[in-house]
């Protein structure tokens, strides 16, 4: 369980409206947080799974091909 130390800064009526976390457990919740992405990613690709597969050497031409019409 991720453990951090919140702190609330109030608005003038008292709401709380921001929240301040030491740097270590902002980067900490920021990873797990990509962890969790990553997860759901990954789920959702299992469960799209159509069964179709591509050799490496084509994906990596694709890949490429990509990277330079963004470029």
């Amino acid at each position: 369980m991720l453990l951090i130390h919140p702190q609330y800064i109030k608005d003038a009526d008292g709401n709380k409206s921001l929240v301040v976390l030491p740097a270590k457990e902002f980067d900490t919740m920021i990873e797990e947080l990509e962890e969790l992405e990553d997860i759901h990613l990954y789920d959702d690709a299992k469960k799209n799974d159509t069964g179709e597969r591509v050799p490496m050497e084509e994906a990596f031409r694709t890949i490429e091909a990509n990277r330079e019409n963004v470029k």
